[in-house]
């Protein structure tokens, strides 16, 4: 018994050690977070979605990706391409003026909600980076656990998911910070930044 929970507390903070990381998938929910639109159906995307991938590597799907390192260059590509599109329409945003700003907050607060959950499955699925930490990483770390691997893997969804609700549910109550347009440029600046940086260093390793 003692061995299982050692094992589900090492894979709670392992998954809490990988998933804080500030990146394509975490700004999206504090973005969601702030403008209180969509939150908790992206929360669920993005929370199911690093379970199904934990769950895989630890089932062996790892060493299958290990064995064909095209896939992981061909998500590199496309997952870059994608954040550097992102990074791009949130300078536009920063750049734009004040009255722009309020009107497109008003547009997403009406926007899809397909539309939000496509933005967490394509930042999730399209990341290399989700399968080299969650599949490759998580999944070689629980197998090392042996029989506790399970439990491992328990601990580490267990991470995504409390992380995931606690930026998503968190992140509506800097919302009054954000009744300013100002604010917004900020965090459009910031998003810009890291998510271009992010972008053409996947495009580049590639």
């Amino acid at each position: 018994m003692t061995t299982y929970l050692l094992a589900a507390m090492t894979g709670l903070l392992t998954g809490a050690g990988l998933i804080v990381a500030i990146g394509p998938q975490n700004i999206l929910v504090l973005q969601q977070g702030v403008r209180r639109v969509h939150v908790n159906p992206v929360i669920v995307v993005c929370a199911l979605s690093d379970v199904v991938l934990i769950v895989a590597g630890v089932a062996g799907l790892g060493a299958l990706v290990s064995a064909h390192p095209a896939v992981v260059t061909v998500a590199k590509i496309a997952g870059g391409a994608y954040v550097v599109a992102l990074g791009l329409l949130a300078a536009r945003r920063c750049l734009r003026s004040s009255e722009a700003i309020t009107a497109n907050a008003d547009e997403v607060r009406t926007a899809s909600r397909w539309v939000a959950i496509g933005s967490a499955l394509a930042l999730t699925w399209l990341n290399p980076h989700v399968y080299l930490d969650t599949v490759l990483t998580m999944g070689a770390i629980a197998n090392s656990h042996g029989n506790a691997k399970w439990a491992f893997a328990i601990g580490a969804c267990a991470a995504s998911v409390l992380w995931f609700t606690l930026i998503g549910r968190g992140g509506s109550r800097l919302a009054p910070v954000f009744a300013k347009p100002r604010a917004w440029k900020i965090l459009d600046g910031i998003v810009a930044v890291i998510m271009v940086g992010m972008g053409a260093t996947l495009l580049f390793s590639a």
